[in-house]
């Protein structure tokens, strides 16, 4: 029976270090490559062999003029596409393209294209944020079953990936400008593209850029984010508060909405996994926004690698002050010609849906930029198995604020012939405005009800 007991103890002692290894961080000797052969972000620093993706070459914040409201010139606005993926000639690009990529040209085999330009890699964050990612290396690891992350700072706890949800991680918690407060609006158009837009108001702060932060209680705060609707007037006022936790099995993201209607603070626990998304019509899902966010624990992830494929990126024209929002939105996709591809690498990773849980998505499948760690294209799957959304995220880089973030993103439907679009700014009053200061007793559920003043 001791014997018995003692093989037991070893069995368990080993199963705990087995465990302990696969959460681990990285070694010192291979966090060294950040910054050599790989960039401070953990992409290859070096371009392919066909010289058709270039070395990383960090961008300089003076790349491009900034205007009085904080819009960007595009640094490559003289560029001409190399070729033009077309329903005609996309058989010969398939294999760099996103099944949902293909898909799209089947759907709408005479109006969707994909402009492709020259690549550019000049993605890069503030030096403190790549000092943080290089100590993230060895010191933050996977707690939770993966579901949740301890020993992190400020963004991409692993920037050489090791698994699936690692992956996902860098792209939940990656440098956005660490706080900004921005004005967007969402479109969901009919199939024959008529619309209504809704406007939002949107404050995101991470927790190390609250005025009051504490390290030593910050707790398991990842961010607090505030979302007003400003229009139309049936919306207005009503106001969605978030406070995301690192580790959300522990403890789930809380969630507040205040109706102005009713005037009145409740909480919210349908914002998360596929509760409905605010004012999109059923189009989009809680954790469709920011291409994805939230506990990842309802999926297995599965880690493919990484390959080449065309996405979106460097998209300054879609995100030009110039253009209306009717310039944009047309029936069943965006003005692909207002869109820029370029060829880069990306992680491909693959979430399917525990058995015994519940998601209106069966599997989705995440490209996610190497250079940036942002989703650039996730398929969705329903439970049939057929491919149901393609969501693609046209990135840019605030060049002058080295923060790396969306323009725009979408999500098509491929059953219905409908789609959103969120995040233009086009024609409002400003741009994103980074460096937006807040105390905790902000984002309160008390403070809620100030917000919502109509």
């Amino acid at each position: 029976m001791k014997i018995t007991k003692n093989l037991l103890q070893v069995g368990v002692l080993g199963l705990s270090l087995l465990a302990s290894s696969v959460m681990a961080a990285v070694s010192a000797d291979e966090a060294a490559k950040l910054g050599s052969s790989l960039t401070p972000m953990g992409a290859e620093k070096a371009g392919n062999a066909a010289g058709t993706i270039p070395a990383w070459t960090p961008m300089a914040k003076t790349i491009g003029s900034v205007d009085g409201k904080g819009f960007l010139s595009d640094p490559y606005a003289n560029e001409k596409p190399l070729f033009i993926i077309t329903a005609q000639n996309v058989e010969q690009y398939k294999d760099k393209l996103a099944p949902g990529q293909y898909a799209m040209f089947k759907r709408y085999p005479e109006t969707f294209k994909m402009p492709v330009y020259p690549s550019h890699r000049g993605a890069t964050v503030p030096d403190d944020v790549f000092a943080a990612i290089k100590e993230n290396a060895t010191k933050t690891s996977l707690v939770s079953g993966g579901n949740g992350l301890e020993n992190f700072k400020t963004a991409v706890p692993f920037p050489i990936p090791k698994s699936g949800v690692e992956v996902i991680w860098n792209h939940i918690t990656r440098y956005r400008g660490g706080s900004v407060t921005r004005l967007v609006t969402q479109a969901t158009p009919q199939a024959n593209g008529s619309y209504s837009l809704v406007y939002f108001q949107d404050q995101f702060v991470f927790r190390d850029k609250m005025k009051d932060y504490d390290p030593a209680s910050s707790g398991n705060i990842l961010f607090f984010f505030k979302q007003k609707v400003t229009a139309p007037a049936r919306l207005a006022g009503g106001v969605l508060l978030v406070h995301e936790t690192l580790d959300q099995v522990k403890e789930p993201r809380s969630a507040w909405v205040y109706n102005a209607g009713q005037r009145r603070v409740r909480r919210a626990p349908q914002v998360s996994y596929d509760g409905p998304g605010t004012a999109a019509d059923g189009l989009r899902t809680s954790d469709n926004l920011d291409m994805y966010n939230g506990a990842p624990d309802r999926y297995d992830w599965k880690l493919v690698g990484k390959q080449e494929m065309y996405i979106a990126a460097d998209s300054y024209k879609l995100d030009s002050p110039q253009l209306k929002y009717d310039d944009i939105i047309k029936a069943g996709h965006i003005n692909q010609d207002l869109a820029r591809y370029e060829l880069r690498r990306v992680w491909h990773v693959v979430a399917t849906l525990k058995e015994g849980q519940r998601h209106i998505y069966a599997k989705r499948d995440f490209y996610i930029d190497e250079d940036t760690w942002q989703a650039a294209v996730i398929d969705h799957y329903d439970g049939r198995g057929q491919l149901w959304r393609v969501a693609e995220a046209h990135a840019e880089n605030y060049y002058d604020k080295q923060v790396p973030w969306y323009a725009l993103e979408t999500l098509y439907d491929l059953q219905s012939g409908r789609y959103l679009a969120l995040g233009m700014k086009n024609e409002e009053k400003q741009a994103y405005d980074f460096g937006f200061t807040a105390s905790t007793s902000d984002f309160t559920p008390a403070a809620l009800r100030q917000d919502g003043v109509r």
